[in-house]
């Protein structure tokens, strides 16, 4: 008997269009004499589409065994998916709600590494209101260059870099454009990589792929490496993660967490595993095979 998988995608969060194409590259790589594919599609409204129909979520996982969770952003990585599908009690891939919830939150997250001896920026959480007020603060107290994303949600283009009040005043604009709350942090000047991280996999409790890109010392890709596993860990995610961090003069500091990575061809974890000899569909078996243990 082949195992029905709910491939979920789509989503209301901006990454909408990059959902869609890791949900893509799941059903691809599904083994289908082992595995019944079923698209469910979730519109930037939040309606569930199943078969091409609008559904609730209970008739669209409606003899789903176990789901995989391809969303990105909020509502997929923030808990609430999670939380729906553990009211319905479908097993499904990734980090239980808790601990999604708080890896989402960058500043929480940043938190609660710093008490595990991960390096982090200094930053603080400002609320929506008054930008040119706040540009103020933040230009008088804060050490420049900054910058400035939202407070949930992985890295993303939303972030801006700024060294000057107007610039400052700008990124603030831009954030609040998107998200209640602002996270501003200094800028720490180096060499951008991201880890990603499998649990049980090859043997190992926690398997680390090669950081990307792969241009760093081997002491460097050792360091990474390490501090990927702590993120994981000191975060309590489950299955896989994958971390960003930035490697500069004063050390290895941890940028930002992404419980639901993208999946698709060019992505990060996509192009790690393709550097360790992994293809897709062995990864997506793997990870699916802990869903349906959970």
């Amino acid at each position: 008997m082949r195992t029905i998988v709910g491939v979920l995608r789509g989503g209301p969060g901006q990454e909408y269009d990059e959902s869609l194409k890791s949900g893509a590259h799941v059903l691809e790589a599904l083994n289908r004499e082992k595995y019944e594919p079923r698209d469910i599609f979730i519109d930037r409204a939040g309606q569930w589409h199943a078969q091409g129909l609008p559904r609730s979520p209970e008739l669209a996982l409606k003899g789903v065994e176990v789901a995989f969770n391809a969303l990105h952003g909020p509502y997929g990585e923030d808990g609430s998916l999670q939380r729906t599908l553990e009211k319905l009690d479908v097993p499904y891939t990734g980090s239980g709600p808790f601990a999604s919830a708080i890896a989402f939150n960058k500043h929480h997250a940043k938190e609660t590494l710093a008490r595990l001896g991960v390096k982090v920026a200094h930053g603080q959480v400002v609320e929506r209101g008054d930008t040119e007020k706040l540009a103020h603060q933040l230009f008088r107290t804060m050490p420049h260059p900054v910058i400035i994303r939202p407070a949930g949600g992985g890295m993303g283009a939303e972030a801006t870099k700024a060294e000057s009040f107007e610039a400052l005043q700008f990124g603030l604009d831009r954030v609040f454009d998107l998200s209640p709350r602002a996270l501003v942090e200094e800028y720490i000047k180096g060499k951008e990589a991201a880890v990603g991280v499998i649990d049980g996999f090859r043997g190992e409790e926690t398997y680390a792929l090669v950081p990307q890109p792969s241009t760093f010392t081997h002491e460097e890709k050792a360091a990474l490496t390490d501090a990927a596993k702590k993120v994981h860990r000191g975060l309590e995610l489950s299955h896989y993660s994958h971390s960003d961090f930035v490697v500069s003069k004063r050390g290895i500091y941890f940028l930002a967490v992404h419980t639901q990575p993208k999946l698709a061809k060019g992505s990060v974890l996509h192009d790690a595993l393709a550097a360790v000899g992994a293809k897709l569909g062995d990864f997506v078996e793997h990870v699916l095979s802990l869903a349906k243990r959970r």
